[in-house]
């Protein structure tokens, strides 16, 4: 997994509850990185786990609530840091449709090495929209986090309901506009 994705995880956490807590979760998660984070840099994803395992027991947040409320802020910081990948697009489905062949594309210009997830589009009209995610590493609940950022930046008010499938490595999204 991306450093930058650690480094913005830590950097919420810092800004949501402190420094010490950072401290804290790091020094309790045994990570074989130790917790030093640069943003180009390749980790196990598996530490991101034990971090938010450590951050949940400190906290009254479970684990996918953690992953969906750091997903929105990862689209705000997506947003803030490359705009460019926003040009032209003017509502969240839209925008979602663009995710594997647009911005997977230029992730991997910046991050060769990056192991990203596969989001397809299945199902696209103007109020309807089916997705499918399919990763490894089981992170749903942060790509519904995503998500949610998406809309709430779009102002686009969308239902949404999934269905998780294969222990989590396949996830079913199935979104409606509401009107």
């Amino acid at each position: 997994m991306k450093g930058v994705v650690f480094t913005e995880f830590l950097n919420l956490v810092e800004n949501i509850y402190s420094a010490d807590m950072v401290d804290d979760i790091i020094d309790s998660a045994n990570l074989a990185s130790g917790g030093a984070y640069t943003a180009v840099g390749t980790y196990d994803h598996g530490e991101m786990g034990k971090l938010l395992i450590e951050l949940s027991k400190r906290t009254e947040a479970t684990v996918p609530e953690l992953l969906k409320a750091y997903g929105q802020h990862l689209f705000d910081r997506f947003f803030e840091d490359y705009p460019q990948l926003f040009e032209g697009i003017e509502e969240s489905f839209g925008f979602l449709d663009t995710i594997e062949n647009v911005i997977h594309v230029e992730v991997k210009k910046l991050y060769p090495d990056a192991e990203l997830p596969e989001i397809e589009t299945v199902e696209i009209s103007t109020d309807h929209m089916k997705m499918i995610y399919r990763s490894r590493r089981c992170l749903g609940d942060f790509a519904e986090g995503l998500m949610q950022g998406c809309f709430k930046h779009f102002k686009d008010d969308v239902l949404m309901t999934r269905k998780d499938e294969h222990e989590g490595r396949i996830v079913k999204f199935e979104l409606h506009k509401s009107t």
